[in-house]
């Protein structure tokens, strides 16, 4: 759930007021990705939590959160959750669902939290976004400084090795009447999708663009923020991890 700093985004709706919009803002990214496997999801949490073994009511940071249903299910487990995203518009959606032990704030990943929480989660490839790759860096460091001293991170990432060797280039999908006119490219160390589609007469194009980060890649930039990677998974079973077989990358660390 990509809902974080949104990748390289344009839409070049033809139109007399220049109107641009974020692709996560859209009500089109809801609509191609509404098949989403959310019960999928949540037995991931399940086993993710249960596998850190959080005391009750532990304080947990769904980090990228969006609009909020990961968080939700989070404190529906039992814990004491707060959901963080760049977007506006998705924390005011989200925001409908606050009670005494769920919250959202907007909030830039690169930056340290003044609370401290159990374990932040940054979940379903909600990393790699940045145009500046030391924004990387500098977001994972600012996890690790907003745990706990015995807290966990988590971050859910794509398996680059096992994407990229079955990247589907050309795709078509139709949803809600809508021809989505999917391209995937490699290129300059970055996934591409590029998505085109015409809606009420009017034509659409937006690019998502993710850094393609292998568990090397992590290794490296976590040694220079001084973190420890204490487990790897490959996926939402956690099960061990398989360098060109996993679908996911899932690493815990502090």
């Amino acid at each position: 759930m990509p809902n974080f700093q949104q990748p390289s985004i344009n839409n070049d709706k033809p139109s007399t007021n220049n109107w641009f919009a974020s692709w996560f803002d859209t009500p089109y990214y809801h609509i191609l990705y509404k098949e989403r496997n959310y019960r999928e999801a949540q037995v991931f949490m399940d086993n993710l939590t249960h596998y850190l073994n959080l005391p009750e009511k532990a304080k947990v940071l769904d980090l990228a959160c969006g609009k909020g249903r990961h968080s939700i299910y989070l404190n529906q487990l039992g814990y004491d959750v707060v959901g963080a995203d760049l977007s506006e518009n998705s924390i005011n959606e989200a925001n409908k669902n606050n009670n005494e032990t769920l919250h959202f704030q907007v909030h830039d990943m690169r930056e340290v939290f003044e609370d401290k929480f159990d374990a932040i989660f940054n979940l379903f490839t909600s990393f790699g976004y940045f145009e500046n790759d030391e924004d990387n860096l500098t977001t994972l460091k600012a996890m690790k400084e907003s745990l706990t001293e015995y807290g966990f991170a988590v971050i859910d990432f794509m398996n680059v090795n096992q994407v990229i060797a079955n990247l589907v280039p050309e795709e078509l999908k139709t949803v809600e009447n809508i021809d989505f006119h999917i391209k995937r490219y490699v290129s300059d160390g970055h996934i591409y999708k590029e998505i085109d589609f015409e809606d009420q007469g009017e034509k659409f194009h937006f690019t998502e663009k993710v850094k393609a980060l292998t568990l090397q890649d992590f290794e490296k930039l976590m040694e220079e923020a001084g973190i420890f990677l204490l487990d790897i998974f490959g996926d939402y079973k956690l099960k061990k991890f398989h360098r060109t077989d996993s679908e996911r990358l899932i690493m815990i660390f502090k």
